[in-house]
């Protein structure tokens, strides 16, 4: 499940299922770049070049960043457990004491930390695993858990960005000449557009409330496995502490870009078992 790719090898799970949803996700985004660029924005620029570069511009970064923490969130180790690691050896270099106890997975044979589940997709034990999401073909855990949140997030920004940008569009165009606002035929572009506000309504929805539900996790310091089966509460810390325990030590711009891993310390004792 890992493929070299620079300093640190690349994460990469072997699902069909999880592969057509990434191809989907990946296309959806590349036809809302099409439809916003080349029918809306572009035919304005002689008219309109403020209007038309502003919104190109921001449109495109953060169709980019989108699309770069989707990469980030499917290609980093989520915080695996490595397999058939519950062995003798490792076991007294724990060096335990009396009355403590380890839990050994059934299915992979790890040594399960405390907030540690086993997926079954990915067939490893996840450190503080949220959830499986086949969107992005990865586990939610502790290691990419930041940038999953800003994939939703910028998802839903340039979700909210395309329908406000259709809006003016036909509020423009209505009262205008259709043929001068788009570069192919009014039908033409009229499916373009309404087939746009379906997707945008649709991904703001789900990422939307993705976002709100991982930001809730996180203040919270509770996965959503956690609360499904109503498992040990591990509030500590206020909401700051739990939201800096994600995306970073220290509030900076870096907390938004997906190019910069978060320093962290991991969440178990068992994180130096290889």
């Amino acid at each position: 499940q890992k493929i070299l790719g620079g300093n640190k090898p690349l994460w990469f799970v072997k699902d069909v299922c999880g592969l057509i949803c990434v191809f989907i996700t990946w296309g959806l985004v590349l036809y809302a770049q099409f439809v916003v660029n080349i029918v809306m924005l572009l035919p304005k620029m002689w008219h309109e070049p403020i209007y038309g570069t502003f919104n190109i511009i921001l449109f495109n970064s953060l169709a980019v960043l989108a699309l770069t923490s989707h990469f980030k969130s499917m290609t980093t180790d989520p915080g695996a457990i490595p397999r058939n690691n519950a062995t003798k050896e490792k076991l007294e270099s724990l060096n335990l004491q009396p009355g403590e106890i380890v839990y050994k997975c059934a299915k992979c044979y790890s040594i399960k930390p405390e907030r540690a589940h086993h997926c079954s997709v990915c067939k490893r034990c996840i450190r503080k695993m949220d959830h499986h999401c086949p969107w992005i073909n990865n586990c939610v855990g502790e290691s990419n858990q930041k940038y999953f949140v800003l994939f939703t997030f910028y998802i839903a920004s340039i979700s909210l960005h395309a329908l406000i940008m259709i809006v003016i569009h036909v509020i423009k165009c209505a009262s205008n000449d259709w043929n001068q606002c788009a570069s192919f035929s009014p039908p033409t572009t009229l499916v373009f557009m309404i087939t746009l506000t379906f997707e945008g309504l649709l991904f703001f929805l789900f990422t939307m409330i993705m976002f709100c539900t991982q930001m809730h996790s996180i203040c919270y310091n509770e996965t959503g496995i956690e609360q499904l089966k109503n498992e040990k509460h591990w509030g500590k810390g206020t909401k700051w502490l739990n939201v800096k325990s994600v995306f970073g030590d220290k509030f900076s711009k870096d907390w938004f870009f997906p190019c910069y891993e978060p320093h962290i310390a991991k969440s178990d004792v068992y994180q130096y078992i290889v």
